[in-house]
């Protein structure tokens, strides 16, 4: 019993203490220049890393991302029409790009698609 619980002592106390000497010895200062500015092939930046991002283009982007997940919601449509109702198919067709197109509309009024104002 004192064997089983020397061992696990050990096991215990052991890590614990080379992660405490690692972690005491270990200590970087984060306050370098080299490490805290952008690597440019060992050159000082001649402008800032950090420049403001558009929002607008962000936007664009996301746009485009939606409209191309709707196209892949359209293809199977072209397919499904051999095997479907002929009603059916022309109204689940009809609804989803009027569905589709009030979005533009709704995205063209509020102006998200304009570039430059």
């Amino acid at each position: 019993m004192t064997i089983l619980m020397t061992s696990i002592s050990i096991s215990l106390i052991l890590p614990m203490t080379i992660m405490m000497i690692a972690t005491t010895l270990s200590k970087k200062s984060t306050n370098d220049r080299e490490k805290s500015s952008p690597f440019e092939c060992g050159f000082d930046p001649k402008s800032s890393a950090r420049m403001p991002f558009s929002l607008q283009f962000f936007l664009i982007a996301v746009i485009f991302l939606i409209f191309d997940v709707e196209i892949a919601m359209i293809l199977p449509i072209v397919i499904i029409f051999k095997t479907s109702n002929i009603k059916m198919w022309t109204m689940a067709t009809t609804i989803f790009i009027m569905i589709l197109l009030m979005g533009l509309y709704y995205e063209w009024n509020q102006g998200a698609l304009q570039w430059a104002e």
